[in-house]
């Protein structure tokens, strides 16, 4: 958004054209949905003759009223101030805002900051150990959001009775913002519940699918590597979608593709499990398409070809040591491009060589 301008040179350049053609992008039967359910809601506590706090229910109630009229007239989610367009996950996370960040009282603004600041830390707090053993198993990711919050999923869930193998899990939600970071959440204790049901992978992967499907909104989805590490080098894996997960061999780089479309696209997906097996010393390499599509100043791509090529020369690494090249590379290639775009998540799983175990 250009700040230069005043209002109301801003209003005469706008047209009623462009203005409805701007509300008509951010307004969606989920949100009149949404806004129709808050009517009913409100009007239902407002009949009651033991309501609290009526003149703000009447309030509201006039609030969601006219943000119902505002989309008959092709003006919602339209900034009342600069008439630019209010931020489309901010109308989904409440749909009677009618500014954009940008026209934020300072008051609003430093309550934002604290929600986001505090959605941060429990999203940290989420996150497992950057640094885990399990059987001939060394794990290592990292972790880099591209604001406060990320929508970037990562998980180690240590192995129940039925399958001894830790499970791993790298995502990526649909959106920035809280709003993905919501998502992010989701997909955590979803993923944290069902791991305990004795699931295969594949079965685990529909059933959360299905669940995914039924408690997001049209147009919400992820990508999404899931798997279980095994003793003797073998790992089950299968993908959502996701971009291809790298094996560094001794003899060459593989790329494991997706077997399955992304989470809460079709709730009747299946997917499949793939075996691989990792020589002692072989790694396999995860990433967010945060890694993958990192930009120069020139705004070319970095590319998973880049990714396997340098991956592809690290037989003998140690985990730590491709992980650290990998993010060097990554930033190299960026320095003086534009800033990060999107979170960033790298994920190393190496089998750990006689040697290193002794």
């Amino acid at each position: 958004m250009q700040n230069s301008d005043s209002a109301g040179t801003r209003t005469a350049r706008i047209s009623t054209a462009e203005v409805r053609a701007v509300a008509t992008a951010v307004t969606d039967p989920y949100i009149r949905e949404q806004l129709e359910k808050r009517h009913e809601e409100l009007a239902t506590v407002l009949s009651s003759p033991r309501a609290v706090g009526t003149a703000r229910l009447h309030e509201l109630l006039h609030e969601v009223d006219s943000a119902l009229e505002r989309m008959v007239q092709g003006t919602y989610g339209v900034c009342e101030v600069c008439h630019d367009t209010v931020e489309r996950e901010r109308l989904i996370a409440d749909p009677l805002v009618r500014l954009c960040l940008d026209h934020l009282t300072i008051e609003d603004r430093r309550a934002l900051e604290g929600d986001l600041e505090l959605a941060a830390r429990i999203q940290r707090g989420l996150l497992p150990h950057t640094d885990v053993r399990s059987l001939d198993w060394h794990i290592l990711y990292d972790y880099k959001p591209a604001g406060l919050v990320s929508g970037d999923y990562c998980d180690l869930i240590s192995p129940s009775g039925e399958h001894p193998g830790l499970m791993f899990l790298l995502g990526d939600v649909s959106g920035k913002g809280v709003a993905a970071s919501l998502l992010m959440s989701h997909l955590h204790a979803m993923f944290r519940s069902l791991a305990g049901a004795g699931l295969e992978l594949d079965k685990l992967l529909e059933v959360a699918n299905r669940i995914f499907c039924e408690s997001t909104i049209a147009g919400q989805y992820a990508t999404l590597i899931c798997g279980r590490v095994r003793q003797g080098g073998e790992i089950e894996i299968a993908s959502a979608g996701h971009s291809p997960a790298l094996h560094a061999a001794k003899d060459g780089m593989e790329q494991i593709s997706s077997t399955g479309v992304p989470l809460g696209m079709f709730s009747t997906s299946q997917y499949e499990v793939e075996r691989i097996r990792l020589q002692p010393g072989e790694s396999l390499l995860l990433y967010t398409d945060g890694v993958s599509e990192a930009r120069d100043s020139a705004g070319n791509e970095y590319g998973i070809a880049a990714l396997s090529r340098l991956a592809g020369r690290g037989d003998g690494w140690q985990p730590q040591e491709l992980l650290a090249a990998c993010l060097k590379d990554v930033q190299n290639f960026s320095a003086g491009g534009a800033r990060q775009a999107d979170d960033q998540t790298l994920m190393v799983i190496h089998r750990v060589a006689p040697a290193e175990l002794a």
